[in-house]
């Protein structure tokens, strides 16, 4: 999947998270970028509620805890955000390894370097031409559409 969408509003930015979600299987990373007021949390939130089937799921952001953890019926899913981290050799600690059998929504991929695998969906959400506006750019998951 390779793709540059302009996103009008946060409703936007939410129908692609449920579009990511109805392709995601368990082993996928899904590597969220972008900077402080991109989007990713809006994205992250609606992501997680299309995968539990729970259009209310409470979904906190994972900056303090750096993981959050939830079971859906695709399996565990496991919410990462790497703001805090101090670099890729702290993975271990969080469990890296054993997050990779299930699905992995990571926010601040950047700071886990050569971890992310390179058939990892990346998403770069980035500024668009109004307020809620937002730009998402897509690459891997080169089987799925």
């Amino acid at each position: 999947m390779e793709a540059r969408l302009d996103l009008a509003d946060q409703s936007a930015t939410e129908a692609l998270a449920r579009h990511v979600a109805r392709r995601a299987r368990p082993g996928d990373l899904v590597a969220l970028s972008g900077g402080l007021g991109a989007g990713k949390s809006v994205f992250a939130r609606a992501f997680l509620r299309a995968l539990s089937g729970d259009p209310v799921l409470d979904v906190p952001s994972p900056s303090f805890s750096l993981v959050q953890l939830y079971d859906t019926p695709l399996g565990q899913v496991a919410h990462l955000d790497l703001w805090r981290l101090d670099g890729p050799e702290a993975l271990a600690e969080l469990g890296w390894d054993e997050f990779r059998a299930g699905l992995m929504l990571v926010e601040w991929p950047e700071r886990a370097g050569a971890e992310i695998p390179p058939d990892a969906l990346r998403i770069t959400l980035l500024p668009g031409a109004g307020d809620d506006a937002r730009v998402a750019e897509l690459s891997g998951w080169p089987d799925r559409s």
